[in-house]
Formats: structure tokens, sequence, C-alpha cells
């Protein structure tokens, strides 16, 4: 908050809204929706002097091993079902999002050994198969099917890297969406799996070493019983792994025992003479960087940058020279070069830092490709070794390009680019001769020409000018016609919103919504300065930054005076349930997904420790104000009307756990907050997102954006003009 005097009433107003009598039925206002009967604890803790209530702490206890945790989510899940599946055009809009995944998409290729590597999904297959090319003109075969991994679907092939010479494929089974791994190898020849299983992986990449003989991940100890999806997540250690060998034999690189809180990543430049060993504490981009050089023998890690002070990311090498993006000296970024031989040298700066964010770089052949954030878009460049600009690399338009890996000696790299009415087209382009084609591109089946995107700047509570993406049908716009609005936000942790299609936004669009997306403070789209304004005792400069995108949308004849849901997803699902409990007269709906709304115990899970950079440390007497002044779960206001809510989570989501979004649906639920519904809904065999077989996602944006249609005021039709 802004000040002291703003906390304090929210403080003193937590413990009344969770108040209630025990075991009570809440009736919504509506005679078939009455609320199970939630446990009440008599818990009040004391954090520096103030008393606070947790009456559900017994829904944090893990829902596989507590009957009861499991009996209280089967009986939410019973009542959203029962409510959902009621919902004018619910049906209407699952089939349309349906018709609008049922094209092919693919991701970006990866090089290996004269074969082309990428995953292709025909279009409503739950998880994307890999395939694999010899050469770019071969025929395509298929390396790997996770979609008979399981029977619901649920199991993902997460991250997968080619060995160098393309003979081995290293890759990662995803169970339920959580976010341990496990690695196998396949032999791409044969096309057989080998019997390599590495386990309890997880925040880990696949970095092989130049002689395809192994390669490095990290990874955790193995979690006690019971404790795998809610444990802190402490101590990683960096090992490798050599190909035919058991995980037992596999040798520990690097781990730092006194510093518990480290994380460790490994890299190996392309010519695979370097292994670079990033450390870092937080989400923050501070690292620490070690370097060895691989020659066969023991791997000897020397410190290279002492640290974590500032971010340091590795885009190519060139002998001994390791090229970086970094913002040591420089907020919006800049390319410099260290020498790995010689450890905590001076940086050489090779391109200065610009007014642009400079957001990724790689080395393809011998010039870097350079992407910069202009306006929350993709602008990139071709710039020789020594800092030269060659030219723009040709974008066909305005959106977000990505991909741009390579290698040492070969110009050939490949990108994707979408934009928000678009889907993600793949082109090759070559760096010597710098021409570029179109490698795959998606049959669409709607007409992108009938859809507007318009950035507007408009105004929050201090005066910042904040941009906001608009996005409807042209005959909306042209009309100024005010249509039922969906608000999406993020606003942390320095990830920034820019241009990308989504299959499920396109079927609010279509039947006549207007959706709206808030470049907000604490993300990334104008650098450093604009990443710090948003996080720790800046934190509600976001709300009002959201609040005032609604303000606007109103005031300008967007949509309708009660025709505006909000949405967020993790840290935008904290977003959502913090302006809600500010601003309920605002609303018609809000949509909280996966959200981490107990802002006082986020850092004692799996891991919430990491997010104390951005939020601040509940344990810390300067920090605990803040949190609780905001805490989604503590701060809702009885006695005011609400908008309808759906609070989304899933069962296996072990990066925000599930309590989060139980004990915020069940203080929800037992608070008088009006006649519209306080919903749950819990996916099962499910995680925070990533690896979520397309059906699930299909039956939750149904879900959410009916009951966002139903109170706007959007009618759903089967076939949308």
């Amino acid at each position: 908050m802004r000040a002291a005097a703003l906390i304090l009433p929210l403080l003193l107003a937590a413990v009344p809204a969770l108040a209630g009598p025990e075991g009570a039925a809440i009736d919504a206002g509506d005679a078939t929706l009455r609320y199970p009967v939630t446990k009440r604890l008599d818990l009040v803790e004391d954090h520096f002097g103030v008393k606070v209530a947790d009456p559900y702490r017994w829904l944090e206890n893990d829902l596989r091993a507590d009957p009861a945790v499991r009996d209280w989510v089967d009986r939410e899940n019973s009542l959203t079902r029962r409510y959902l599946d009621d919902l004018p055009g619910r049906d209407a809009l699952k089939g349309r999002i349906q018709a609008l995944l049922s094209h092919g998409r693919f991701t970006v290729p990866r090089k290996a050994g004269g074969r082309y590597f990428y995953g292709y999904n025909r279009g409503l297959e739950n998880q994307t198969p890999l395939y694999v090319r010899e050469g770019l003109a071969g025929k395509q075969r298929l390396l790997l099917d996770p979609n008979g991994w399981a029977k619901d679907g649920a199991s993902a092939l997460a991250e997968w890297v080619p060995s160098p010479d393309g003979r081995t494929l290293a890759y990662a089974v995803q169970e339920a969406g959580s976010d341990w791994r496990t690695l196998q190898l396949i032999d791409v020849d044969s096309g057989k799996p080998l019997d390599d299983r590495v386990e309890w992986v997880k925040f880990s990449q696949i970095a092989w070493d130049g002689r395809a003989e192994g390669f490095f991940y990290s990874r955790f100890a193995a979690p006690q019983d019971g404790e795998a999806y809610q444990s802190a997540n402490q101590n990683q250690q960096l090992y490798y792994h050599r190909v035919g060998t058991d995980q037992a034999q596999d040798q520990l690189i690097y781990d730092t025992p006194d510093r518990p809180a480290l994380s460790h990543q490994a890299q190996v430049t392309s010519d695979g003479r370097w292994l670079l060993i990033s450390s870092f504490q937080g989400i923050d981009p501070r690292r620490e960087l070690h370097v060895a050089e691989l020659t066969g023998g023991p791997v000897k890690p020397r410190l290279l940058v002492k640290g974590p002070a500032h971010d340091w990311r590795l885009i190519g090498s060139r002998g001994a020279s390791l090229y970086f993006l970094t913002d040591d000296h420089a907020a919006h970024m800049r390319v410099v070069t260290l020498d790995a031989t010689r450890p905590r040298s001076r940086p050489k700066e090779v391109v200065g830092e610009r007014p642009e964010t400079l957001a990724g770089g790689s080395l393809v052949g011998n010039r870097m490709i350079l992407a910069y954030m202009s306006d929350a878009q993709t602008v990139a460049e071709l710039v020789e070794l020594d800092g030269r600009k060659v030219t723009d690399v040709p974008l066909p338009g305005m959106g977000t390009a990505a991909g741009f890996g390579g290698r040492d000696g070969d110009p050939e790299t490949f990108f994707s680019f979408s934009g928000f009415v678009t889907p993600a087209s793949i082109y090759r382009f070559d760096t010597t001769s710098l021409k570029s084609e179109l490698f795959a591109q998606p049959d669409l089946p709607f007409n992108p020409d009938d859809f507007g995107v318009e950035q507007r700047l408009y105004p929050s509570r201090d005066g910042t000018l904040i941009p906001m993406t608009v996005i409807r049908r042209k005959t909306l716009a042209d009309s100024a016609i005010a249509a039922p609005t969906i608000l999406y936000g993020y606003g942390g942790f320095n990830i920034s919103l820019t241009p990308g299609y989504s299959a499920t936004r396109m079927a609010w669009l279509e039947q006549g919504g207007v959706y709206a997306i808030a470049n907000l403070r604490g993300g990334g789209e104008y650098g450093k300065a604009w990443h710090e304004a948003g996080r720790g005792a800046n934190k509600q400069n976001v709300f009002d930054d959201f609040i005032a995108a609604a303000e606007y949308l109103k005031a300008n004849g967007f949509t309708t005076k009660d025709g505006l849901a909000i949405e967020g997803r993790s840290n935008g699902g904290l977003l959502v349930g913090a302006v809600v409990n500010q601003r309920p007269d605002l609303f018609a709906a809000a949509l909280p997904a996966v959200g981490v709304m107990d802002m006082l115990r986020f850092d004692r899970f799996t891991a919430g420790r990491y997010w104390v950079d951005d939020y601040g440390s509940p344990e810390k007497a300067t920090d605990f104000p803040l949190l609780y002044g905001y805490s989604p779960y503590h701060n809702i206001l009885g006695g005011k009307a609400y908008p309808a809510i759906l609070v989304s989570t899933a069962d296996t989501d072990d990066r925000v756990v599930p309590a989060h979004s139980f004990k915020y649906a069940a203080a929800l639920q037992a608070a008088d907050l009006g006649a519209r519904p306080r919903l749950l809904r819990v996916e099962t065999r499910a995680g925070h997102g990533s690896g979520k077989p397309v059906d699930k996602l299909i039956e939750e944006y149904a879900d959410s954006y009916s009951l966002a249609a139903y109170f706007t005021g959007l009618k759903i039709r089967a076939k949308p003009n």
C-alpha cells in the first residue's frame, strides 16, 4: 500500500471477514447453490503484534494423504460442475474452442547432426508428438508420441534436447503437470528407447557435452514420502550423466551445501568446449557464474563472476570469448564478452545499452541475432560479432518472434512469429544470405482480418502511463459499440506480456467480446525500472494499474457498466484476488487461476521461496504489513457485493500449491458477499499449466469463459458471425 494509513484498515478488516458460524452452509442467492460445509479451526497467530486468523489451515494438507481434504475438494467440484454445466452456451463455446484448436501446430525446429527435430500437433492431440527429418527436405518421421503414455493424456513430453551429433535424444517426462521430471533417452537411428532413467529432476536444463557421451542436469534430493508436491525445494545439485550408465553412477559436478537457497543450471557452448554453471537464489535474474573447460578429464569449475548481483545470459562463444547479455551497468541490457581463461576478468562491451530492452540474443553462424522489445513487441537485428549492425531481421509484421537457436559456423536458424490474432508460423533464416522463408504455417479456421488490435495508453493512479492492448471485432471498433470484456494482467517477476495467439481468447472474440491486456508495472516490458516499480513495497502499483485499466475501459466505451470480467493466472491470480477485494464494484466476474492467495505462507511450499525476491518475506517485520495488506485470503471484506468468482487450480500443482486456492475459496464462501457464486474448480492430474492435455484445456476455458459470458451479458452462439 502507499502509506501506513492505508494499510491499517485492511489489517483490521481481515479477521472479521473470516468469521461466521462453524459448519454453516451458505445460500448464495440460488436455491440450488449451497456451498459445502467447511470445517473451521480456532487458529490465531501473532505476526509482529498483529493477530492473524487462519481457520482453513487444514486445507494445506495434501489431498492425496488427507481424506478430509479430498472429500472437501470432491464436494466443491461436484457443486461447481453442476453449476457450470447449466450455464447457457457452455457446450457451444466448448465446441467452438475445439474447432479453433483443430489446425496443425509446429514448434521451432532444432538442428543436430544434419537432422531436424520439431514438435507437430495435428490439432486436438492431447500432447504434441516429436518428429525428426533427415535433412531439411527429408521425410517426416515420428520419434516420440506421448499420447500413448497415459490413458488420460496427462503424461507429457516436456524438455527435449538432441545430442550434438543428432544420434541420441534426451527428453523429460512430466507426469500430471508436476514440475518434477524424469529424464530418458532414445536412439534416434532406430527409434528405440535406451535404459537410462534419471529421477527427481526439477528446474533443469539438459546440456550435452561436446562429444555426445553424456549430459549435465540439475536435481534435488528425493523428497520424503508424501512431501513430493509440497516440501520446499532446497540444495539443488548439478550432475553429469554418462549415456548407458545407472543414475547412481552420475557424477556430482557442483553444489553449495553452505548456501542451500542457491539453484544451479548448466549450459555447454555449441563447440562443446566450455561448461557454464549459472547459480541464482530466487526468481530475480541475479547470477553467479562458474566455468569449466571440458577436456574429457575431471570437470573443475572455476569462479567466473562473483554474485549473485547481476543478470548474465550466455548467448554463444568464440574460442575463449563467452558472449553474454547482462544488466551489469545497463538497466536495459547490453552485450559483453568474458574471457573464460581469465576468471573474474572485466567484461568487454560489444553492443551498448539502448532505450529499448534487449530481451534475447544468440550467435548463429558468424553473427549475432539480438531481439529488442519495443512497446511490448519484438524487433530483431542481425549484428556482427564486433557489434556493428548488419540489418534488421525480416519479420512478417508486428508481433512476437521466438527461437533463433544456432551453432558456430552454421548460418541457419529458425524462429516462430505470432500475433494476437494470428497463430505461430515457423520461418527459416540464413544469417549469411539474409534469406528468410516460410517453413510451416497453420491453416486458420477464421479470418484474422475481421479483428482489430489497438494499443492505448492510460494513466494509473499516480499518473504513470500504462500501455494496454485491446482486441475486438473491427465492426465493434468501427461502430464504437461497447461489449462484454475480459481484462487480463500479470504484473510481476520481470515477465512481459507480448503478442501471442490464443485459441481460447479467439473463441471469446468471435462471440463479439472484447479482450484487453494491460502491461502492468512489475513486468519486464520497459526494463529494470518498470519491474522495480511493481515489486516489494511497490506492489500496490500493480493493483492500481489494473484498477485504472478497468476504469479506462468503462469510461471510454469499450465495455458496458456491468460487462467487465478479469482474468489472471499464477501471480496474475494474486492480482485478480487482490483487486476484487479492493474494488469489487468494478467487476461482474473474476477468473483467478492457480493464484498465490496466502501471502503469509507462500514461501513455505515447493518453489515459493524463490518469490521472496518479488514479494518480500512474510518473516520480516518490514515486509509483513505490506503482504498482509493485500493478501487475497486475508482481505475478503464481508458485507460488500462481490463479482461472480471461479477459482481454478489443479491437484498436482507443485508450483503454486492448490492450498492457496482452497483456503481462498473457503474464505470467499464463508463471507457475506452477495448473491453471485464463488466457486472452486479443481482439475485432476494436472499442474500449474505446462503439460496439461488439450482436452482438459478445452474444458477449463469452456467453464471459465461461459461463466464470464453469463455475468457480463455476452450471448454465446453455436455459429458466431
